[in-house]
């Protein structure tokens, strides 16, 4: 049986999965966001995706966008569709090679683009949980510690999951739509890229420690310390990044 942590971390990851484009949307940004899923196994072997109309819909592009992006999945050997029915679009690749394909797009980023991708997720992330600490309910500071906890004993996939979880979970306690809608947008973005400093077990465990003093501070409405806390763990994740894309480079 799925706790109920892991069922929110799940539809706060199909909720970044598919969050509508920032910008006009391009095939390639759209067949990214979905080879980035995949490849991190966000979106499994066999499921089956949403249609060309959907797709469209929900990324906020043209249907025919939405057709050149998957047409680029089945080129990549990520995807096949089968005709009939019970036809559709279905995941055939797998998470196998996520580190491999993120490193590749880690060390194409500058590290003043990091940087500046770092302060602005930071930025959103601090704010909302600011704001957490001035909504939040008992019953929502109870979900995110469930969250929290998922994630610290958890890895591959069910670990990613968690994280988008708490960064989600704690945008939407802030109650703002503003808020949430840019926090799901940045998931995608630039979650993937944090994701691959998570992969060390003594970050997983100095991330999930950064963790309990946010919901810490969270309950006891402490405004100044929730920002402060994630304005660290963000810095503390960028560093531990360009560590890596560093070492990657040499």
């Amino acid at each position: 049986m799925v706790s109920t942590g892991a069922g929110v971390a799940r539809e706060a990851t199909r909720a970044a999965i598919f969050a509508p484009l920032a910008a006009v949307g391009r095939a390639e940004v759209v067949a990214q966001r979905l080879a980035d899923a995949i490849q991190l196994g966000l979106l499994e072997q066999g499921e089956r995706l949403p249609t060309e109309q959907e797709l469209g819909r929900r990324f906020g592009v043209a249907t025919v966008t939405a057709r050149e992006a998957l047409e680029s999945l089945r080129s990549d050997h990520l995807i096949e569709t089968r005709r009939g029915r019970s036809g559709g679009s279905f995941v055939t690749g797998s998470g196998d090679d996520a580190r491999a394909a993120l490193l590749a797009r880690l060390t194409g980023t500058s590290r003043v683009e990091l940087r500046d991708m770092g302060l602005h997720y930071s930025l959103i992330a601090s704010g909302a949980a600011e704001r957490a600490a001035t909504f939040a309910t008992p019953g929502g500071v109870d979900t995110l510690e469930l969250l929290v906890e998922d994630g610290a004993t958890a890895s591959g996939v069910a670990a990613r999951r968690a994280e988008n979880g708490i960064r989600l979970e704690v945008a939407a306690l802030s109650r703002s739509a503003r808020l949430v809608s840019e926090q799901v947008r940045l998931q995608s973005e630039f979650g993937p890229l944090l994701w691959i400093a998570l992969q060390d077990g003594d970050v997983v465990r100095g991330n999930a420690a950064r963790h309990r003093r946010l919901v810490e501070a969270i309950g006891d409405g402490a405004e100044s310390r929730a920002r402060a806390v994630v304005q660290e763990q963000v810095g503390w994740l960028v560093d531990r990044l360009l560590a890596i894309r560093e070492a990657a480079d040499r």
